[in-house]
């Protein structure tokens, strides 16, 4: 195997937006992106609109992977955080198109929580990607 195989298995759900398991070959680099907000360069919250936050967020993530040497596409798998009240689909209709790989999607885990680290952040992504060289 010489590349991440991204699965969704017969008898589980299946959505556009995920994928259920990923294998990623021996030798890969593995990159892990802790907690992006939809902050900008100074950590300003960059507005109160959830779409606008997981655009940045993701963005920032972005950045991240391209100080290692990845790319969106790399990533196997997101988390995202949502604070309570935020506007699910605003957040994930921002970000959608930038998550959409050439081949079958990542995995995502989702959750709903009370509030997030940074005052005022709607939206926290995290990832975990592999580069097979």
């Amino acid at each position: 195997m010489d590349a991440i195989t991204r699965l969704r298995p017969e008898g589980l759900v299946r959505s556009p937006a995920f994928s259920h398991v990923a294998v990623v070959p021996p030798g890969a680099t593995t990159i892990y992106v802790g907690g992006q907000d939809g902050v900008d360069e100074t950590g300003a919250i960059v507005s109160d609109d959830a779409g606008e936050q997981s655009a940045r967020a993701v963005d920032n993530a972005a950045a991240a992977l391209a100080a290692a040497g990845a790319t969106l596409a790399d990533v196997v798998h997101w988390t995202v955080l949502l604070a309570e009240g935020a506007d699910l689909r605003a957040a994930y209709g921002a970000v959608a198109a930038k998550l959409a790989t050439d081949g079958e999607p990542p995995l995502v885990t989702a959750a709903i929580v009370s509030a997030l680290g940074v005052p005022g952040a709607l939206v926290e992504v995290s990832a975990v990607a592999a580069v097979v060289r």
